[in-house]
């Protein structure tokens, strides 16, 4: 499996005199993309309706979580990234820690994962989990991971977003609710009484 991993990296890494244009795109998509899922949530949160609001914590549980998982893959397999072992080529400075699963991919595919289960939110989980997509080739492009961090990636994101989507997930999350609400109540104040985000 190790020699496919590996094989599959070759074929989607950067070659030895890679476009300009496309360097900077991959490190568009590698580097930057991600804030889209926060960002995402935070709308979500700001100017979504009540249930909305719900979702949107959940999916920002289910995206701890996962990080959490990849901790522990971590810790229990500290799988070289490519250039570690030099392999490729990499154009994305990184420090030389467990490959296994990728943690961008996770976070964000957690999230898109999360809202895929709420048909309001369907078209927004749809969204991201597609650029999960140009994500994954960039930072294989550039040389940080393996195709294999990706489908770990994806695996641990919808196991996490499962998790959270359940009742009892459901209940436990519900004393953060709360205390989110409660939170927004007194440092956003002035923001609801100009009406600039929901109360």
């Amino acid at each position: 499996m190790e020699a496919l991993n590996h094989a599959l990296f070759l074929w989607i890494n950067a070659p030895a005199e890679p476009a300009a244009a496309t360097v900077r795109l991959a490190m568009f998509f590698a580097e930057y993309a991600i804030w889209l899922a926060p960002l995402a949530l935070v709308a979500g949160w700001l100017w979504g309706e009540p249930s909305t609001r719900r979702h949107a914590l959940q999916a920002a549980v289910a995206a701890v979580l996962a990080l959490l998982i990849n901790v522990g893959f971590g810790l229990a397999w500290d799988h070289p990234r490519p250039f570690a072992i030099g392999l490729g080529r990499n154009l994305l400075a990184h420090v030389a820690d467990a490959s296994f699963p990728s943690d961008h991919l996770t976070l964000l595919w957690s999230v898109a994962f999360s809202l895929l289960w709420h048909p309001r939110l369907r078209r927004a989980g749809v969204a991201l989990a597609l650029l999960g997509l140009p994500m994954a080739w960039a930072r294989i492009y550039l040389g940080v991971h393996y195709p294999f961090d990706m489908a770990g990636a994806a695996a641990v994101a919808a196991f996490s977003a499962w998790l959270c989507s359940g009742r009892v997930a459901h209940t436990l999350s519900e004393p953060l609710h709360r205390l989110a609400l409660a939170v927004h109540a007194v440092a956003l104040a002035p923001c609801v009484r100009r009406g600039w985000v929901r109360r």
